[in-house]
């Protein structure tokens, strides 16, 4: 059986279609972040023209402010405010930590069933002697598959994992290096994965990109103080879609995501986690 994705859902999202909305009122809006796009302008990436920030506003006439960072590669769930004192509001629940993030990702080998992490990270661009800052991490793994073709030669097959991450923390790239910490790090992660495991990987799927997805992110509205939860719309096969936002139009990056979780080889662990 090859493993490769359908090329029909292996091109990228283009900058000239609209940012899918999950969920919007006039403080706050979620959007499906596409895979290759960055929230907003930055001198690390000069190259880049699709911006996150900037398209959203052309897209609804008015300015947004983004409350949180996904990484150019992670697509799913991002939520930004429409005006200033919104934002002010709702980045007090990312700064003290008040709301619940979970993210999907597709990693090397077997991880374990449950790992709690705690593990302190120093900023990337920090010197070397500055200090560590605390982050912790929840993982759950979801399902395991292992493909009959070996890339090590001294194994039989080739192993993955599905594995759910809630950060408690916010660090910059805390999932990924997190990850990579305990010997399980994401498929197509350039910086913290292996880059020789991530072009095997690529030639198989036929698609190179980074396997990190923004799944749901929850919190109180920063106005009336309900619960509200915003899902990306990605679902395990023949299951229920979550209430409480709406279903993003079909754009690439979920597609490949959602062919990915079709495949029949993936072992559930938990099927009662999966959302």
């Amino acid at each position: 059986m090859s493993f490769a994705i359908d090329a029909a859902v292996t091109h990228t999202h283009a900058q000239d279609c609209p940012l899918p909305l999950l969920w919007r009122d006039e403080h706050l809006v979620a959007i499906y972040k596409p895979a290759g796009w960055l929230v907003h302008r930055t001198g690390l990436d000069a190259g880049e023209t699709r911006f996150i920030v900037q398209t959203l506003r052309d897209q609804i006439g008015q300015h947004v402010f983004p409350l949180h960072r996904l990484d150019k590669g992670t697509c799913g769930v991002l939520l930004l405010a429409l005006h200033a004192e919104a934002a002010s509001r709702t980045r007090s629940q990312f700064e003290n930590h008040q709301m619940d993030k979970r993210y999907l990702a597709m990693v090397r080998g077997w991880a374990p069933l449950h790992a709690a992490v705690d593990h302190a990270l120093r900023p990337d661009d920090a010197p070397q002697d500055a200090p560590a800052q605390p982050a912790q991490t929840r993982f759950a793994r979801l399902a395991t598959l292992e493909h009959p073709e070996a890339y090590d030669g001294r194994f039989a097959g080739t192993r993955l994992s599905l594995v759910q991450a809630e950060p408690l923390t916010g660090r910059r790239h805390q999932i990924r290096r997190h990850l990579k910490h305990i010997a399980h790090p994401i498929i197509g992660d350039a910086t913290h994965g292996k880059g020789p495991l991530n072009r095997w990987w690529a030639e198989r799927l036929g698609l190179q990109r980074l396997w990190l997805h923004a799944w749901s992110l929850s919190l109180l509205h920063p106005y009336t103080q309900a619960p509200l939860h915003i899902d990306s719309g990605l679902h395990w096969p023949n299951a229920e879609p979550a209430a409480g936002t709406s279903e993003p139009e079909s754009h690439p990056s979920l597609q490949q995501w959602q062919a990915l979780l079709r495949r029949p080889d993936w072992l559930h662990d938990d099927p009662g986690m999966a959302r």
